[in-house]
């Protein structure tokens, strides 16, 4: 084990027994950001040392979803299975020095702890066999490896970069499982000694993890090293101000994106989540790095809101350029733009994706949008139309449709003042008129500036979507 130097090292540390999740996903975001800010190393380290729940499906995802965020790792990847030796070389030499020892105890099972819970018994381990003797044969018997916590201990305590002063007292820590009776390592123990071997020198991590750091700082007290400066961030809440679940919102980082959330918009509004710069809403990549410090990590939980993502979402929609709607779609989904241009040319795509992204919320929309566009509706119905018909609407419409029969220059200015000529001799408004034809050609009784989508369709198609209208 080693400490490399003082430059600032973070780690982002997921387990890939799922896919990454938006509390993770915002982890990474913080670490990435305090390490840009501070010329620091941001690295990641996959903690897979659970063979049974870790599947290569999920690392795979979780790694592709940093990269899609642009979070990628300053350093080759860290495997913490590829580290087991090391882990138990570690454990060797806490137990060598007297400050670990073998446990010959059962392992209690969860009914088993619930029970002592009820019975007031607590859950911290007795210490039946801190001092008992044993000899090398006794250690080919099955047995776990415990930390010996400090008879002289009161009280551990560390300045939290978020929190503030945090301290746990003695009673509260039991002497903690190091090493399983399969030899395989514990989280508390194996992140300690991976976190020294790669020199991290802060870790930024969620509030559940404070209850972990006691046990975390003996060990490091234990290797006579110094110990990370620690930061824990507010988690994020659902709209009721409980944990953030399914029924609140999505969770996996991959759902927003096959969802239309652009990682831009997605890691903007995750960065204002228990961050804030005054009241600025919108920061550019470079302005996060710049301004990003822990003292504006505010202590108490972030309420998502998918409203106001999307909100954010739709702006950076709206300011995209033609060749980066293209790339976010086809970071949606492979085959968005292919599927698109098979319904329309490119000119076309262009055109409708420059006139849908000034309304969509989310590029799943855009694309939806777009997409069923290029499908003739199979029928319209007017009784939706009530709201902005008159009893001269099926005439308005018949006599505009004569005037497009007839209409040679076909461009939206063009179209749009002969239907405002048609209103004028019926004495309508434009919207009397504007509606029927937004059903005919689009299914439906919102979308964007519809002479502009009639420009895109043609004249032909228009004619024919028209004929569709039954008064």
């Amino acid at each position: 084990m080693n400490q490399r130097g003082n430059k600032i090292r973070v780690r982002f540390a997921p387990s890939p027994t799922g896919h990454l999740h938006i509390g993770g996903l915002r982890s990474a975001l913080f670490n990435w950001l305090f390490a840009r800010h501070n010329q620091g190393t941001f690295v990641i380290r996959i903690e897979d040392t659970d063979q049974l729940r870790s599947t290569k499906e999920f690392e795979q995802s979780i790694i592709q979803s940093l990269l899609t965020m642009s979070l990628p790792s300053d350093e080759p990847i860290v495997y913490q299975h590829q580290r087991l030796d090391a882990h138990r070389q570690a454990a060797q030499y806490l137990l060598d020095k007297g400050l670990a020892y073998p446990c010959f105890c059962q392992p209690k099972n969860a009914d088993t702890v619930i029970n002592d819970l009820e019975e007031g018994k607590g859950s911290v381990y007795d210490r039946t066999c801190r001092d008992k003797s044993y000899t090398q044969e006794d250690l080919k018997r099955p047995h776990a490896l415990r930390f010996k916590v400090p008879d002289t201990l009161n009280t551990v305590y560390f300045d939290d970069l978020v929190l503030g002063r945090i301290e746990v007292a003695a009673s509260h820590l039991d002497d903690f499982v190091i090493m399983r009776q399969d030899n395989t390592p514990t989280y508390n123990f194996c992140v300690v000694v991976d976190d020294i071997f790669m020199g991290i020198t802060h870790i930024i991590r969620g509030q559940d993890h404070v209850s972990n750091t006691a046990k975390q700082i003996l060990l490091y007290q234990a290797y006579q090293q110094p110990r990370p400066y620690y930061a824990h961030i507010p988690l994020i809440l659902g709209p009721t101000g409980g944990k953030l679940s399914k029924r609140d919102t999505s969770v996996s980082v991959q759902e927003y994106i096959e969802q239309g959330y652009l990682p831009a918009a997605l890691c903007n509004y995750l960065v204002r989540l228990g961050w804030a710069h005054n009241d600025q809403e919108v920061f550019t990549r470079k302005e996060m790095i710049d301004l990003f410090t822990l003292d504006a990590v505010g202590k108490k939980g972030a309420i998502f809101d998918i409203k106001k993502l999307q909100w954010l979402n739709s702006l950076y929609i709206r300011q995209a350029s033609l060749d980066d709607l293209i790339d976010a779609l086809n970071t949606m989904s492979s085959e968005a733009y292919t599927k698109l241009t098979s319904r329309w040319d490119q000119a076309q795509c262009a055109a409708l994706l420059k006139l849908y992204q000034q309304r969509a919320l989310t590029l799943r929309e855009l694309y939806n949008d777009i997409y069923h566009l290029a499908q003739r509706p199979s029928t319209c119905n007017t009784n939706i139309l009530t709201k902005w018909m008159t009893d001269q609407t099926p005439r308005l419409v018949q006599a505009y449709k004569n005037i497009l029969e007839h209409q040679t220059s076909w461009t939206a200015d063009n179209l749009q003042t002969e239907a405002t000529n048609a209103c004028l001799q019926y004495n309508a408004k434009l919207v009397t008129l504007a509606q029927p034809l937004r059903l005919a050609l689009t299914g439906g009784v919102t979308s964007p500036g519809i002479f502009e989508i009639m420009e895109i369709l043609g004249k032909d198609k228009v004619l024919a979507r028209l004929s569709l209208l039954k008064w």
